[in-house]
């Protein structure tokens, strides 16, 4: 597949260095020399220097035979990435996806107008980053989650610590403990472990520090975090440090569902702009927050969750750090830095938000078949989960699943069928228009999505 990406920045170059491994030919344009040089020394892409709204750096791009066209220039007004989708749509481009800064772009009648208009896609980092941290303080037991077909499945994260009822059990003693209807609505569907991600057999051990991957039903998942140990926190109060606009978007979002909020912003006219566009009881406080005195002062102890979204990586995870020292619960951090996640995760901070990941799993679903409903990156792992509607005749029909060659590194993890949901086994028979979720390694996606094709 030809893919053009328009911009180098944090989101094009992690796209391109993704994409660039599944054997795409990738070509990315941007004005910023250095940036394009820092890409190509660790990639195999073909750089164009040139501002994408220029016709002529567009077509020495390709952009004319490219199955894909990726506008996430950085710093950059919304109105040039969706300039340069349009344009590259016009001359040609197959399908054409533009990041945007401009909630009112999201609106469904824009969305449609756009869509007419021939953008497959626009996404906006801050506000699905704003969307995901909501979502996780909901679900507090785990480090991460992800609902599917309205929460019908999901899949759940849990740390192994000192505490952990199950740690040094094997996966096969940890069933004989369970009932054998709570075994029915769950399954382990990974480990991961000193950045390795392993799908487990019956003899795989939960060892200290692990992060185990855990599909379960809505009717199974209270069952498996009390079988883990945990318990969910009620989260009244949230204190977010950093005003950016992922502050701003997630302040409204857990405004709107009754929670208490208060910013700590250092910049005295940010703090201006926020109190104006908030409402009033979101309280903003001015001041650096990356000083435990000011945390104190401004109450962090009677908060029930910390959010830290600053600019930078490390601050974020040093004030979450001092946030549990104070005796918080709940902890999230923005790491940008994907190298710096398990760190991050070692620390205790008990979630981890990385906008890069979360925009690639929405771009890379244009590279798989039509019946790839969404493809999602967790953090703390290098695996993808990859929602498919079935194709009828499709290759992963017509046999129960232990007889189908599915990939080693891949596992079927959920179906939901109809009004119903259940856990796949080696018995499950997959019926035209299910919907399954699936957790697989890289290496493996090609292979999986010509089953569902």
């Amino acid at each position: 597949m030809k893919i053009v990406i328009s911009g180098a920045g944090e989101v094009g170059s992690h796209l391109a260095k993704m994409l660039s491994r599944e054997a795409n030919d990738i070509t990315v344009i941007d004005n910023d020399e250095n940036r394009l040089k820092q890409l190509t020394d660790y990639a195999d892409v073909e750089a164009v220097k040139g501002f994408p709204s220029s016709i002529g750096v567009l077509k020495q791009a390709g952009v004319d035979k490219a199955d894909l066209f990726i506008a996430v220039y950085p710093y950059a007004d919304r109105e040039l990435n969706v300039f340069a989708a349009l344009v590259a749509k016009k001359m040609g481009a197959g399908k054409v996806v533009a990041r945007i800064n401009d909630e009112g772009y999201l609106s469904s009648e824009n969305k449609l107008m756009f869509k007419e208009m021939g953008i497959e896609l626009m996404f906006y980092p801050e506000k699905i980053a704003a969307e995901e941290i909501s979502d996780q303080l909901k679900h507090s037991a785990s480090s991460e989650t992800m609902d599917f077909v309205r929460g019908k499945l999901q899949i759940s994260v849990f740390r192994m610590d000192e505490s952990s009822p199950v740690l040094d059990m094997t996966l096969g003693e940890f069933i004989k403990t369970l009932p054998a209807e709570q075994v029915r609505q769950m399954r382990i569907i990974a480990i991961s472990r000193n950045d390795e991600t392993i799908i487990p057999g019956y003899d795989s051990k939960f060892l200290y520090n692990d992060l185990v991957f855990v599909m379960a039903t809505r009717e199974g998942i209270d069952d498996i975090i009390r079988s883990f140990g945990k318990s969910n926190i009620e989260v009244g109060r949230v204190m977010i440090l950093g005003g950016g606009s992922t502050s701003q978007l997630l302040a409204e979002a857990l405004y709107r569902q009754g929670t208490e909020v208060k910013i700590i912003e250092k910049d005295k006219e940010r703090c201006l702009q926020l109190s104006e566009k908030l409402p009033e009881d979101v309280q903003i406080a001015c001041g650096d927050g990356r000083n435990s005195d000011t945390l104190n002062d401004e109450g962090i102890r009677d908060f029930d969750a910390f959010v830290s979204l600053t600019g930078s990586d490390e601050t974020n995870v040093l004030a979450c750090v001092v946030a549990k020292k104070f005796g918080i619960m709940r902890t999230v951090a923005e790491v940008e830095n994907i190298e710096y996640i398990r760190v991050a995760e070692d620390m205790g901070v008990d979630s981890i938000i990385n906008k890069k990941l979360i925009t690639a799993g929405k771009i890379f679903k244009f590279t798989l078949s039509g019946r790839a409903r969404f493809v999602r990156y967790m953090s703390g792992t290098s695996a993808e989960v990859v929602e498919y509607t079935v194709a009828p005749g499709s290759a992963i029909t017509g046999k129960p699943l232990k007889d189908i060659n599915f990939p080693k590194n891949a596992i079927i993890g959920g179906v939901v069928r109809g009004t119903d949901s259940f856990i796949a086994v080696g018995d499950t028979v997959i019926e035209a228009y299910d919907r399954v979720a699936v957790f697989t390694l890289p290496q493996s996606v090609k292979e999986i999505d010509k089953f569902f094709n």
